[in-house]
């Protein structure tokens, strides 16, 4: 079988991380050889490890925004070349949470970057890999406020509500523009989000 690059990305509080989990279970009783990765990080990248834990570490407030972007960036090189080209080419579903959906969403309409400049060293960063399928759940920052938190919060996470309203925004131009992108509504039962993802990703298997 040849290989599929599937990228989850959201907001705060979308459900990513959960329905990530569940796909992946999903999968593997379907006897697929599936690996479940991250950025920034990465499932067996000590390196962009290292820079994750650098760049959303609340402690850290001072980082500039252009630091952020390349902090981001040099997670995923480490990340494309360390952990996705390698399963991709033993022919394996690589399920992502977050990747370059989340630099222009983050950095780009929240953090007001150039887009131009992160297109041309985000192109380079990731060796102009493109995902097979990413999946956008969908969730407005009112309706995450009402959600339990299940992981702690970091840097990016404690930003204001005005931050991830844009965060927002740049997601929902991307899902107009981006032929690979589909939007899932985030907010219903995860029973519901999960069998409309399985329906989605079996377009592609």
């Amino acid at each position: 079988m040849q290989g599929r690059f599937i990228v989850f990305e959201g907001g705060e509080k979308s459900g990513k991380s959960t329905q990530l989990n569940l796909l992946h279970q999903y999968l593997l009783s379907k006897n697929f050889d599936v690996i479940l990765t991250r950025e920034p990080g990465g499932n067996g990248s000590q390196i962009a490890e290292k820079i994750r834990d650098l760049v959303l570490d609340k402690e850290n407030i001072a980082i500039h925004a252009r630091t952020e972007l390349l902090l981001f960036l040099a997670a995923r090189a480490q990340h494309i070349e360390e952990v996705v080209k390698p399963a991709l080419a033993a022919g394996k579903i690589v399920l992502c949470d977050r990747f370059d959906g989340s630099t222009f969403a983050y950095q780009g309409a929240a953090r007001h970057l150039d887009l131009s400049e992160i297109i041309v060293m985000n192109n380079w960063a990731k060796d102009n890999l493109e995902p097979d399928l990413v999946i956008y759940l969908d969730i407005t920052p009112e309706q995450a406020e009402t959600r339990d938190r299940l992981y702690k919060v970091d840097r990016l996470d404690a930003e204001k509500k005005d931050f991830h309203e844009k965060v927002r925004t740049g997601y929902l131009t991307q899902v107009k523009t981006k032929k690979n992108w589909h939007i899932i509504p985030a907010f219903e039962t995860i029973e519901e989000v999960a069998e409309n993802i399985k329906k989605i990703v079996s377009f592609i298997l």
